[in-house]
């Protein structure tokens, strides 16, 4: 038996697009000689679709969509993953399935029944878990179908109690097939990849696992798609960030040894590298944009911005505006400019001193004298926000936020300035982690001026204002925040690693209180364990540090 894996990058919703690219696939894996072709979870709608799912005429037209499907698979059958309706009375009023379709019609359907819950997860929100399990008969072979964290049990992830495999193995299955939506970070291959081998060394029989790629908002599919033997023994790895399809002998699988190369393993920043740019990419196409503004000051993060949004849309979409103050020094506007050469982007540079200037003398008698602190820095951060806004609002380009992870978490940022923005596109990356892609997109040449990378970084609110004179080193605050937020970790456990105690309750208690402003922040692209945003929930008002 020939199987077709087939990875695709599905809009949510929309529906004519999705039955057109599983329609196009089904029929190149018939051309390709596949008895099977296997597409992702809850492909038909995409994923996540939340509260569309709430919708009657959503999923009529997601169950429109699986029966056109049906009529292409004449000479070959496909899996596909869909939400259909629960016919008891009882419970959730949805279940997340899987149709397996021959001969023109649906003969089979999968129940999903271990419904995630935690980070970027809401499944149990929509759907009722099954409770009974079959194998699925096909050209003589016995196919174990589950769906995504239905594979995933209790040795390898202690959320899951149980596991359908644990009774479909009763039924003597020649191959497993699970299907899934499975987001991306830049530590969760090396765990995916050890999930699916320990199952099929568990169970003892090969693997075909099919992942979807592309980004839908703020979550990102890397696809990667996956073949293992019987004995647990990675037989093939499909792209990664790309749509693929590619067909495999199950003959092959089982009794040939490398048949199927695998692509090399990227390291982080290349991955952080790669889903940064199709987060952007997609944000725009699937929102029907083409351009995009961000301030531009002569610093990394903007400066890694810039080029991130240059090659995901091409430069000539993109506009850099450089905003100088009174503050802003000769260097940072020249390593802006430089940058603006190298990368060949359009930019506007339009000064705000005067304007700083007008609102100071506006303000001047409300503030009554007092000497010039953090609220004259903000209104220089504030006047930025207002142009760059004013030029998303007039040229209707989309503005991209440039603050980083580091500074997102203790609110090293001002609201309704450089906080402003449609898409966050490294709100996710720790400053030391932006250091680094700055490196690797000058891999082959320098796009980003090296002074941009080597300099002190600053806001530069304020007469040689640096960012170490308010946080500490980036070095040591990205190990703490690393500890805290992608580890969960309190300042006990976190002093308790060798860190100064007095330093870690400052930086946790800069985290709690600035929670606020992220409530307020634009959807963030996540590449890691725990971004901000959806999947990490704080209370504004909460005081627990530790």
């Amino acid at each position: 038996m020939k199987i077709a894996l087939s990875q695709l990058n599905y809009h949510i919703g929309n529906f004519e697009a999705n039955t057109k690219k599983i329609v196009s696939s089904i029929n190149s894996a018939k051309a390709k000689g596949a008895d099977l072709v296997v597409f992702a979870e809850l492909a038909i709608c995409g994923y996540p679709a939340r509260d569309f799912l709430e919708s009657d005429e959503f999923i009529t037209l997601c169950e429109n969509a699986a029966q056109e499907i049906a009529k292409h698979c004449i000479d070959i059958a496909c899996i596909l993953g869909l939400p259909i309706k629960n016919e008891s009375l009882h419970g959730k009023d949805l279940h997340n399935a899987a149709y397996f379709i021959a001969d023109g019609k649906v003969s089979s359907i999968v129940k999903k029944a271990l419904l995630p819950t935690y980070d970027v997860f809401d499944e149990y929100r929509y759907f009722e878990p099954a409770i009974s399990f079959s194998c699925i008969e096909f050209k003589g072979k016995k196919i174990a179908l589950t769906i995504c964290e239905d594979l995933w049990n209790i040795n390898d992830n202690p959320l899951y109690v149980s596991n359908p495999m644990d009774d479909l193995i009763n039924e003597q299955p020649d191959l497993m097939i699970n299907i899934a939506a499975s987001p991306f970070s830049y530590t969760h291959d090396d765990e995916r990849i050890k999930v699916l081998s320990n199952n099929a060394k568990k169970y003892h029989l090969p693997l075909f696992y099919v992942n979807q790629i592309g980004a839908q908002t703020e979550i990102i599919f890397d696809g990667g798609s996956l073949v293992f033997d019987a004995e647990g023994v990675m037989k093939a790895e499909m792209k990664y960030f790309e749509e693929d399809l590619q067909v495999f002998d199950l003959s092959e699988i089982e009794n040939v040894k490398n048949k199927y190369p695998s692509p090399l393993r990227a390291t982080d920043i290349e991955q952080i590298y790669e889903a940064l740019i199709l987060g952007i990419k997609d944000y725009f196409q699937k929102s029907g944009f083409s351009k995009a503004v961000l301030g531009l000051s002569g610093g990394i993060d903007s400066a890694v911005v810039c080029a991130l949004a240059c090659k995901a849309l091409g430069a000539e979409n993109v506009m850099a505006v450089l905003m100088p103050s009174k503050f802003s020094s000769d260097h940072s506007v020249q390593d802006a400019l430089d940058l603006v050469t190298n990368i060949g982007c359009m930019h506007e540079i339009i000064p705000i001193k005067d304007a700083a200037f007008a609102l100071d003398n506006l303000l001047e008698p409300a503030f009554k004298g007092l000497p010039f602190n953090l609220a004259e820095e903000n209104i220089q951060a504030r006047i930025r926000g207002i142009i760059v806004m004013a030029m998303s609002n007039k040229f209707g380009y989309i503005l991209l936020n440039t603050s980083n992870k580091s500074e997102c978490a203790v609110g090293y940022g001002t609201l309704y300035g450089d906080m402003c923005g449609a898409i966050g596109v490294i709100g996710d990356v720790y400053k030391t982690q932006v250091f680094e892609l700055a490196n690797y997109i000058n891999k082959e040449k320098e796009l980003i001026p090296i002074n941009t990378i080597v300099k002190p970084p600053s806001a530069e609110l304020r007469p040689d204002q640096k960012d170490s004179d308010s946080l500490p080193e980036y070095d040591v605050l990205d190990k703490i925040l690393y500890q805290h937020i992608e580890l969960k970790q309190g300042a006990l456990a976190i002093i308790n690693q060798g860190f100064e105690e007095v330093l870690v309750k400052r930086i946790l208690k800069m985290v709690n209180v600035a929670e606020f402003k992220r409530y307020q922040t634009p959807p963030i692209l996540r590449v890691s364990s725990k971004a901000f945003g959806m999947g990490r929930r704080m209370p504004i008002v909460g005081k627990y540090l530790i």
